[in-house]
């Protein structure tokens, strides 16, 4: 797996995505600082604000940034949107109002919906095979889960020592470091020719949404988001409310979750080449159903989960978790040729951050509402509705047909795209929203 760095523009892109998640786990606990600072007991208010205004962001703008995006060298917008990040994380200690905050995390917020999926959409075109591309969805895995483990930890030592307004400083140095790994690098221009900028910006929620791979990944996403979100959620109120546990222990609990999800991720690898990518998926989904019945029928015979139930089922849902995110790369790389996957790469973070903005709000006001097995069984149900509809919208595994064009000369872009100039196989019912939503 670690073969790939030997690959130096993708050993210059991972370590900006690594510095970068870094910088963004320091951001994470200086703004719930900052936000207690200001609102005091209603900071939850304003960390639950800026949470939409962020989802909202990605959802709304990551289209539009990548339609307009569309005719500009892509390195060149990626420095560019790090160095946007920087300056709103640095103008960020320096505010005095709550409204600031909101105003500098939209800017933020807005820089990454065009950032991520451009990032993602550029690594398929620097590792056109498809076994170097698993390794680097995995690399990617590990550094998110990993990060969620460091940084808290980095913030914690850094605090001890320097005021936390000094973190936002952290996060800024770690978007510049970000862009100064870009800035060597040669990346593969895309620059499409369609005019309408309607059609830049719909073009690839159109075609996700027409290819049945993805509308069931996009099932998938939700039952991900689903159970996601009762981790990430509901973690310190089981463990602090229900278990009688402190911060240390919620840190713990959620380290199983990660650490799950790494271990699944160190093997995905050898297993999708060994199943594919459909059934490794689905099966997955269907776990995090299982294990979320299981909390169901433990809870409500026993009445408390116990902390052995609580941590093998956190570290099983960030297995299954994973094993259905990194494939997900794969199955939007495979659905489009290169000039049409940054809009797809959209589509996907956009629509896929509908499904976190659903389940998020819905996790925290049923546990509060109902209590811990009925939201279990809320969360639970959305995610087997969702399996179910992933298993009927992605019916099968064989999205492309074998086809040669002798009427083009060796030297043509399509050939050159695919790789060799005799045969080479097209994803068919893209090949045909191709002809109506020409890249």
């Amino acid at each position: 797996m670690l073969k790939i760095l030997g690959n130096q523009t993708y050993r210059n892109l991972f370590a900006a995505q690594v510095i970068a998640l870094v910088g963004t786990g320091l951001l994470t606990v200086a703004l719930s600082l900052l936000a207690y600072e200001l609102a005091g007991s209603n900071a939850g208010v304003v960390l639950g604000t800026a949470l939409a205004i962020k989802m909202g962001a990605y959802i709304v703008l990551a289209p539009i940034a990548q339609a307009f995006a569309a005719r500009l060298p892509r390195r060149g917008f990626l420095i560019a949107m790090d160095c946007v990040r920087a300056a709103a994380a640095l103008a960020l200690p320096f505010i005095t109002q709550i409204w600031q905050i909101y105003l500098l995390i939209f800017i933020l917020q807005a820089a990454s919906a065009a950032f991520t999926p451009t990032f993602q959409a550029v690594i398929p075109d620097i590792l056109p095979d498809e076994k170097e591309y698993t390794n680097a969805l995995t690399l990617s895995r590990l550094a998110y889960d990993l990060e969620t483990l460091f940084s808290p930890a980095l913030a914690g030592l850094l605090l001890t020592l320097i005021s936390f307004h000094w973190l936002f400083a952290g996060t800024a140095v770690g978007f510049i470091v970000s862009a100064l790994f870009v800035l060597p690098v040669q990346i593969p221009n895309t620059a499409t020719a369609t005019a309408n900028i309607w059609q830049r910006i719909t073009q690839g929620i159109v075609v996700y949404l027409a290819t049945p791979r993805l509308r069931g990944l996009l099932a998938l996403n939700l039952a991900v988001a689903a159970a996601g979100a009762m981790v990430f959620v509901n973690t310190v109120v089981i463990v602090r409310d229900l278990l009688g546990g402190n911060e240390r222990e919620v840190a713990v609990t959620l380290a199983f979750f990660g650490g799950g999800s790494m271990i699944a991720a160190l093997a995905i690898s050898r297993i999708l080449d060994r199943y594919g990518d459909r059934a490794v998926m689905l099966t997955a989904a269907v776990f995090l159903c299982v294990v979320q019945l299981l909390f169901i029928f433990v809870t409500q015979a026993v009445g408390i989960p116990s902390w052995t139930l609580i941590l093998t089922g956190w570290a099983l849902i960030g297995a299954s978790y994973s094993a259905v995110l990194i494939p997900s790369g794969r199955l939007t790389r495979r659905s489009a040729e290169s000039s049409a996957r940054p809009s797809l790469f959209a589509a996907q973070f956009s629509l896929s951050h509908v499904c976190w903005l659903i389940t998020y709000p819905l996790a925290g006001w049923a546990v509060a509402r109902f209590g811990l097995p009925t939201s279990f069984l809320i969360l639970g149900g959305i995610a087997f509705i969702a399996t179910a509809a992933a298993m009927m919208l992605w019916r099968d595994e064989k999205p492309t047909i074998a086809h040669a064009h002798p009427d083009l000369p060796s030297d043509h872009p399509h050939l050159r795209e695919h790789g060799r100039s005799d045969k080479h196989e097209h994803v068919f019912y893209i090949d045909q929203l191709h002809r109506r939503w020409p890249a």
